[in-house]
């Protein structure tokens, strides 16, 4: 009882910092609302987000926005074409001694930062890109024969531009699931569109504040995984993840016909975790079904692919993964 009754209070306490931390982000965010909680699910996870959305839409100002209200310390890496791999990991030097003694110095990279701002990601080549795989799945980088740990907590938020824009390469399916959830910024409305026009081109701009530290975000990263999953969540949670693959025996006849290849079980604990940090974020005590459906097209869209033929179509994901979370709720009713 006394564990519960702490655990409780540690979740009222949370709540409180984050309802201050979404006040001072929408001092620079306005509107987003969907988006910016995706952003802060995903780093009360400890997991990485990929940003997709057209130029101009405040990718960038996001992530610096949360950067100041997380107390984070941040770099930012603009990928080009010509970005090399020791241009984010670091690289050793030659250093010769006023005795004339030489010896090799390690001169860290822009990634050794507790948030990663990785700047049209799919703009880089495939080589440079895969040079955060071991980054962002392990938090080390192993350069010159030694491995060097990232600081805590070390998250990437990365941007990327669609893909039928010119001078994009995509990236690779092992990068693409090393991201926990793919956020998308569409433009905004009418009403918030002039919010941002009265907002942004006046003699004074708005400025967030600092909310939290980098020891008060792991300790919420902590809480989120002692969060209890219902039984019914868990079990919601295997039957949406496994009806997404094709060669499953309990895939719909949609799946069948339109996904390539499905989610792995990476996308089953990626909504293990997203659905706890999304019912904190809310204030309450446990996931629900509702976390589950909120977040599926975010953790699920970039683990899993089209065929050719579905996308001739005209198919598209986001359709095929709301209408599998339909089969699966029907058929949980049905039984």
């Amino acid at each position: 009882m006394a564990d519960a009754d702490e655990m409780l209070n540690e979740i009222e306490a949370l709540g409180a910092k984050l309802a201050e931390a979404r006040k001072s982000i929408a001092t620079k965010i306005i509107g987003q609302e969907e988006v910016v909680d995706l952003a802060l699910t995903a780093m009360l996870s400890n997991g990485h987000a990929l940003l997709m959305g057209l130029p101009g839409l405040g990718k960038t100002l996001l992530v610096d926005t949360l950067s100041t209200v997380m107390g984070l310390s941040t770099n930012r890496v603009q990928f080009t074409p010509d970005l090399m791999p020791a241009d984010i990991l670091g690289s050793e030097v030659l250093d010769t001694a006023a005795d004339g003694a030489r010896s090799f110095r390690y001169i860290e990279g822009p990634i050794f930062a507790q948030l990663l701002m990785a700047d049209e990601i799919n703009r880089a080549s495939p080589r440079t890109q895969s040079a955060l795989l071991q980054a962002m799945q392990e938090r080390s980088v192993a350069v010159a024969g030694q491995d060097r740990a990232l600081p805590a907590p070390f998250l990437v938020l990365a941007t990327q531009n669609p893909l039928e824009q010119e001078g994009t390469y995509p990236l690779p399916e092992a990068q693409l699931d090393r991201f926990l959830i793919q956020i998308n910024v569409r433009y905004p409305d009418r009403a918030t569109e002039r919010d941002i026009l009265m907002a942004t081109t006046g003699s004074e701009m708005a400025e967030a504040s600092k909310v939290f530290t980098p020891e008060e975000l792991i300790t919420a990263q902590a809480l989120v995984r002692r969060l209890p999953v219902g039984e019914a969540v868990v079990e919601h949670i295997l039957d949406l993840v496994r009806a997404c693959r094709p060669s499953e025996a309990d895939a719909s006849e949609l799946v069948r016909q339109t996904v390539a290849w499905g989610p792995g079980p990476r996308a089953a604990q990626a909504l293990m975790l997203t659905v706890r940090a999304r019912a904190l974020l809310d204030g309450r005590l446990a996931p629900s079904l509702d976390d589950v459906a909120a977040l599926a097209e975010p953790v699920l869209t970039h683990r899993m692919a089209l065929s050719f033929a579905a996308r001739a179509e005209g198919h598209e994901l986001n359709n095929v993964i709301a209408d599998t979370l339909s089969f699966v709720s029907d058929r949980k009713a049905a039984a």
